[in-house]
């Protein structure tokens, strides 16, 4: 698949959920980051897709503990995620 369609499915799937606060957290961190990313960092974001929703929002929030295969630089980024604008 190439970068630009892969992109696309990324967004998709980030901003379609199941629950507005997890798109908004998730769409909305895909939204902020996603042009920068390196392809391990897609690669990262993609797996992490395949996540519940409630374990991702939780790590996030530091409401549970991050397991170690997703903690690092992108959690932290996600946690210092600030305001989303809505889609529109």
């Amino acid at each position: 698949m190439d970068h630009a369609t892969r992109l696309k499915r990324l967004r998709f799937r980030a901003w379609h959920r199941g629950t507005r606060e997890a798109d908004l957290l998730i769409g909305g961190f895909f939204d902020a980051h996603a042009a920068g990313w390196s392809e391990p960092e897609r690669d990262w974001f993609e797996a992490l897709l395949e996540e519940q929703d409630v374990d991702i929002m939780a790590w996030a929030i530091g409401a549970q503990p991050c397991p170690a295969a997703w903690d690092g630089e992108m959690m932290r980024a996600m946690r210092r995620l600030g305001y989303v604008p809505l889609p529109g």
